[in-house]
């Protein structure tokens, strides 16, 4: 070996020494970097909540944000919000359908027979539907529901979805499990079969620039009737789920409505579309929307048995958001394995919220089973905050907790029962404006 090789190996130890020590240097900077610091300082909620709802959720941030050491380690955590009246005031669902109607985006179905766009659609609604529309449109065309001549049609469609019923009041669905789908938002999406994913956020971003600049309580023509004709987001909700998000928890989006409006509306609350769960069709292979449904758990593809609604949410957000596989995600999970906190409004929303494990904050719709489970809060762990726009006034007589505030998988009503399989007694409405 010679001086110059011996010298040259000496140089390239030391050079790698001191690469080692450099990457040392670096990396720990980076490892502090993911504990909290010295200034680090959680987001404070704005006023506009009801009695100490603030405080309540204040202290969410607090335990469990990224400024306290002491916060279960797990990546972040996860909070669940429902959409509809709970984030915004009224319907974004109804609103794209309102959208649909009187832009002629509704097509005729495969051989003019309506039961192929839902499996519950009863024969007299579908009967219904083929009188008004069939004579407008060849199947597979868009039905020219916003002109004069389309009126009726327009009229049944919205009576269908709207009422689940025809106009001359026959019943429009039957046989479904009333605890994991709804028909009447199924058929949404379902109506939406032809489109694809891109076309219908357009149809959502015009649907949305109207509702949000028609004046509060403004009504539009729809057929030959009237219906709501604006939304808004809520200051105080927009407001949480921001400081939720820089607080360092993962927040999602349940809803009821078809997954790509529920996209274009999320985006104005700063939550993109990989964290919003909506009801989700199935594609050809060109990508456009069929008229069947994915499913969750135990339920396949195209079944249309399984949807973002009571037990279907919680199905949905264990799979998206834990990853939980096969019909294990229809069960209640571990804590570990559950989202933190949540928010809704309705009793469609009443598995994700008692799956949290924190903190269940509900706006005040007068829902019969999640006002008993709420106005119980057997645990503690339930808020109650009256709709920051609009609210209810208080319902008059006590919520039917003890009797029929309970609906069961065949619509029999019944009592609400805890955990421990006790009754829930009838609950006073106590929180409103």
């Amino acid at each position: 070996m010679t001086q110059p090789s011996s010298l040259r190996r000496l140089q390239a130890v030391g050079a790698a020494v001191v690469m080692a020590a450099g990457t040392l240097v670096a990396a720990a900077p980076a490892a502090q970097a993911a504990r909290p610091g010295p200034h680090c300082t959680t987001p404070r909620l704005a006023a506009g909540w009801y009695g100490d709802n603030r405080a309540r959720l204040q202290q969410l941030l607090d335990e469990y944000g990224r400024c306290n050491p002491y916060r279960p380690n797990r990546a972040k955590p996860v909070a669940v919000f429902d959409w509809d009246n709970t984030v915004v005031k009224n319907d974004v669902g109804d609103a794209q359908m309102f959208w649909l109607l009187r832009n002629g985006k509704i097509r005729q179905p495969a051989g003019g027979d309506w039961t192929t766009t839902s499996r519950h659609l009863t024969p007299a609604a579908a009967e219904a539907l083929a009188d008004a529309c069939g004579a407008l449109a060849r199947p597979g065309a868009p039905l020219p529901t916003g002109t004069p001549g389309g009126a009726g049609c327009a009229d049944e469609l919205n009576a269908v979805y709207g009422t689940a019923a025809t106009r001359s009041a026959a019943p429009a669905f039957a046989g479904w499990d009333r605890r994991t789908t709804e028909p009447a938002y199924a058929w949404l999406p379902q109506l939406m079969q032809g489109w694809t994913a891109r076309e219908v956020r357009g149809f959502a971003a015009a649907a949305r620039a109207e509702n949000l600049a028609a004046p509060v309580g403004a009504k539009q023509q729809v057929g030959t009737s009237t219906a709501t004709g604006w939304v808004r987001y809520y200051d105080q909700q927009k407001d949480l789920i921001g400081g939720l998000q820089k607080a360092g928890f993962d927040v999602w989006i349940s809803s009821a409505s078809p997954q790509p409006v529920v996209e274009v509306w999320a985006e104005g609350v700063g939550i993109d579309a990989r964290h919003v769960i909506g009801i989700r069709n199935t594609t050809t292979r060109g990508g456009k929307f069929t008229s069947h449904l994915q499913g969750c758990g135990s339920v396949k593809d195209g079944a249309d048995t399984m949807i973002t609604y009571i037990d279907g949410k919680r199905c949905w957000i264990n799979k998206e958001v834990f990853g939980v596989r096969g019909a294990a995600a229809e069960k209640v999970q571990p804590a570990a394995r559950r989202q933190v906190f949540a928010a809704g409004d309705s009793d469609t929303d009443i598995s994700f919220l008692r799956d949290a494990t924190a903190l269940r904050l509900v706006v005040n719709r007068n829902k019969n089973e999640l006002m008993c489970r709420a106005y119980d809060n057997s645990d503690g762990k339930w808020i109650v905050n009256p709709m920051f726009i609009e609210p209810k006034k208080q319902k008059p007589a006590p919520y039917p907790c003890a009797t029929t505030g309970f609906t069961g998988r065949d619509g029999t009503p019944g009592p609400v029962l805890r955990g421990d399989a006790s009754v829930i007694l009838d609950q006073a409405d106590s929180v409103f404006q």
